[in-house]
């Protein structure tokens, strides 16, 4: 099996997924997270009908992001302060912001491009001290000064969830949905109509995910490796 048939695979299971959850399909989107991948793999998923991708990384999501600029480019990695002009430049949508001093700089960055750049607030749910993102109970504030910048557009939150158990992933992720909905609940109308979305869900805890109001989720291993079958 390759690629493009894991993805239309993937694809159908997510549908399958959102129809048993009693939600509408077109509310969640599969990105394909193609770190492993050459522009090659890339393009195989994009003949397959994959229309979002993410990366991890500025030496590759460049390139690609310039090979495929038809496609929605998600950065997902860990956000460096030097990069950051770079990574501002091929995404649509950073996953991984935490810090005020990074959201000031993508603000600078995408003020220069004249553009308004999306990102979502990663929020550490499980605790786990392996895992980057800002303290649940801190989440509230960084989206708020995030929201304050001219050139930021806070859409909502991401989380990853403690591996090798999905009824914990499960917990993570309703804890997540519980956060997001206090957080916009308190935002004013205009921020709170942009701030509809919830990034969570991998390859091996996405069903999870979306029975607990994922908006976004992000599979790599099982569109792109065939060791995972």
């Amino acid at each position: 099996m390759g690629i493009k048939e894991r993805y239309a695979r993937t694809l159908d299971e997510v549908r399958a997924q959102c129809a048993a959850a009693g939600r509408d399909p077109e509310d969640v989107t599969l990105v394909a997270v193609s770190k492993t991948v050459g522009e090659e793999g890339v393009g195989e998923a994009f003949a397959a009908g994959a229309r979002d991708f993410g990366e991890n990384r500025p030496d590759q999501i460049v390139p690609k992001s310039a090979a495929y600029p038809e496609a929605t480019w998600h950065f997902i990695g860990n956000i460096q302060s030097r990069r950051i002009p770079e990574i501002v430049a091929s995404s649509s949508l950073i996953h991984s912001l935490f810090q005020l001093r990074h959201a000031e700089r993508i603000d600078a960055a995408a003020g220069r491009l004249g553009k308004v750049q999306d990102v979502l607030v990663e929020v550490n749910v499980s605790g786990e001290e392996s895992k980057s993102g800002v303290a649940p109970e801190d989440a509230e504030a960084l989206v708020r000064a995030c929201a304050a910048l001219g050139h930021v557009r806070v859409r909502g939150l991401m989380t990853m969830a403690p591996q090798g158990d999905r009824a914990v992933a499960r917990a993570c992720f309703d804890d997540l949905a519980r956060l997001h909905a206090r957080i916009r609940a308190a935002l004013g109308p205009r921020d709170a109509e942009a701030f509809d979305e919830l990034s969570m869900g991998m390859s091996e805890d996405w069903h999870e995910a979306i029975c607990a109001g994922a908006t976004i989720v992000r599979v790599g291993r099982a569109i792109f490796s065939d060791s995972f079958e």
